[in-house]
């Protein structure tokens, strides 16, 4: 078996390199991303964006048979007015405001040319929505939320109350199922971009009912000037222009992953949340580098 697996000890990665270990296949999957620092973009568009183009262009100097890339739901437009689900055709042109979302449109638009240059080579975008399980809580707090998110406290009956910002609305999915999906691609003869998502569409009164909890409106507007202030003094690891480009994202219709790659997730998009928020409490990690447990 003969497949190489960048980010193999993150969130994805572990997931994806144990449903693999039972196929063989030629291929690289390419995971690896830096998520920080956000007070600095230059480093993290080095190692995401000139490090994945470095990865893309050793697979055509191996002669790899399939790359398989890990996009996301961040390099698409912004979704359109009515909220209908979009599918793979909708402008992957990212939120200019966010290094995440202009580093994964970046490869998007570099993996245009590259599959025109290199039409041998089976390339494969995934883009799934928000990836959730029981180890990667700790990596995600301390990559999103930082000291702001006390895990101790992450139990039904013992947070009260959740802002709940205007507009908020996102899709998640199980990284266990996620990673099917990318096994598939790597042992199917398929090409070009998959959505990836689980039922229902979530939204903060969703996880409010799963910690017992209250929700209270408060507007966009408010939420960003919170998040900036505490983005300034280093209180919250993730930047405010995050938090517009996620207001921003469209929701995601899958049906091109159901019907190509046989693909049907396991799990509800609120399993996922619910996997999250138990590792939370926990402070449930593996023995890998990003994905180590919290301190206790």
């Amino acid at each position: 078996m003969r497949v190489v697996v960048t980010g193999a000890t993150g969130n994805a990665g572990t997931s994806v390199v144990r449903v693999l270990a039972a196929d063989s296949a030629d291929a690289v999957v390419h995971l690896a991303w830096k998520f920080q620092p956000t007070h600095d973009p230059v480093e993290t568009w080095r190692t995401n964006v000139l490090g994945g183009i470095r990865v893309f262009e050793a697979c055509v100097a191996a002669r790899v048979c399939a790359l398989v890339h890990a996009s996301s739901v961040g390099a698409y437009s912004p979704g359109p007015e009515d909220g209908r689900p979009v599918d793979e055709s909708w402008p992957t042109h990212g939120w200019p405001g966010a290094a995440y979302t202009r580093e994964k449109a970046y490869l998007e638009r570099y993996l245009d040319s590259y599959q025109l240059v290199h039409p041998d080579m089976r390339a494969v975008r995934m883009r799934p929505g928000f990836l959730f399980k029981t180890v990667s809580a700790s990596e995600q707090r301390r990559i999103f939320a930082g000291p702001l998110l006390p895990w101790r406290l992450v139990r039904p009956g013992l947070i009260p109350v959740l802002p709940d910002v205007t507009s908020l609305r996102f899709q998640a999915l199980h990284t266990d199922d996620a990673a099917e999906a990318y096994r598939a691609a790597v042992v199917q003869p398929v090409r070009g971009p998959f959505n990836l998502v689980a039922d229902p569409v979530l939204d903060v009164a969703a996880v409010a009912r799963l910690l017992e909890a209250r929700t209270v409106p408060i507007p966009a507007g408010a939420a960003r000037a919170a998040l900036a202030a505490a983005w300034r003094l280093h209180v919250a690891p993730a930047d405010p222009g995050l938090l517009d480009a996620v207001l921003r994202l469209p929701l995601l219709d899958a049906g091109r992953a159901r019907d190509e790659l046989a693909w049907i997730p396991s799990r509800t998009a609120t399993d996922a949340i619910r996997a999250f928020l138990v590792g939370l409490r926990h402070g449930a990690g593996l023995d890998t580098p990003p994905l180590a447990g919290a301190d206790r």
